[in-house]
């Protein structure tokens, strides 16, 4: 004979299938990632990745010089590489042209920089590829993301491809995050309207402001460092690690 359940037990019953009939009601159809910082990293920008890894590696540089080098490298490959160029390739270039541009002559250092840049981004990334593959099952899903021309052929290096139903570049769009363009892009591409998606991204500026724009649900990934700032809207949902994702959407 079986025992009989007790109230605690009959409450955590009905609280899951309540839960489950919220998530179904208000389940989007589609969820949307941006790429740097979130994809690749849990909340930690291109630019601060790489200016600690620089720092790492022997380089130190203030911050007001770092950040304009940092700038004027990343704007140099906007549209200036071919759509096939590697995830290596990319991350190669963009180290070496901080480097030049912080008038470091050793190259070892760009090189080294870029080696443990692209190890600690594939290992976030295979991390991640569980929690993909879940979310593939029950949304359409993209990535929009202010890259370089080669956004697709860099998801594929990362093992990430085939988990996405469409890559919105915004060199190939023609316009940056928070336009709403980029994100009407990929909606448009998924045939799925704002009211029933949701972006996840690391940026309140581009991310958040961008999807709030557009009246698309939003999620910030802020990490796990301290933040002074606070979510775009009140109410907002605000993870430390994109696996939190799992609690939330599945």
């Amino acid at each position: 004979m079986g025992s009989i359940p007790t109230a605690s037990t009959i409450y955590i019953v009905i609280h899951r299938q309540e839960r489950h009939a919220f998530l179904i009601a208000h389940e989007p159809a589609a969820v949307l990632f941006d790429f740097g910082g979130t994809l690749d990293a849990d909340g930690l920008p291109w630019k601060e990745r790489v200016y600690r890894l620089f720092l790492e590696a022997g380089a130190p540089a203030a911050r007001e010089q770092f950040d304009p080098s940092f700038y004027k490298a990343d704007d140099a490959l906007v549209g200036a590489v071919p759509a096939t160029t590697s995830f290596e390739e990319t991350v190669a270039r963009l180290t070496a042209g901080v480097a030049d541009a912080l008038g470091l002559a050793d190259t070892r250092i760009a090189d080294a920089v870029a080696r443990r840049f692209i190890g600690d981004s594939l290992e976030n990334i295979a991390g991640n590829i569980p929690l993909l593959r879940e979310l593939g099952r029950r949304y359409r899903l993209g990535v929009v993301s202010n890259f370089y021309g080669n956004l697709a052929r860099v998801c594929d290096d990362a093992g990430i491809q085939s988990f996405f139903q469409v890559f919105v570049d915004s060199t190939d769009v023609g316009c940056l995050k928070p336009d709403p363009r980029i994100f009407q892009r990929a909606l448009e591409a998924l045939d799925v309207p704002a009211s029933a998606a949701t972006f996840v991204g690391d940026s309140l500026p581009r991310d958040m402001a961008g999807a709030r724009g557009v009246g698309m649900r939003h999620i910030w990934l802020a990490g796990a460092e301290p933040s002074a700032d606070g979510p775009c809207c009140r109410g907002d949902v605000q993870i430390k690690s994109l696996r939190e994702l799992e609690a939330i959407l599945l």
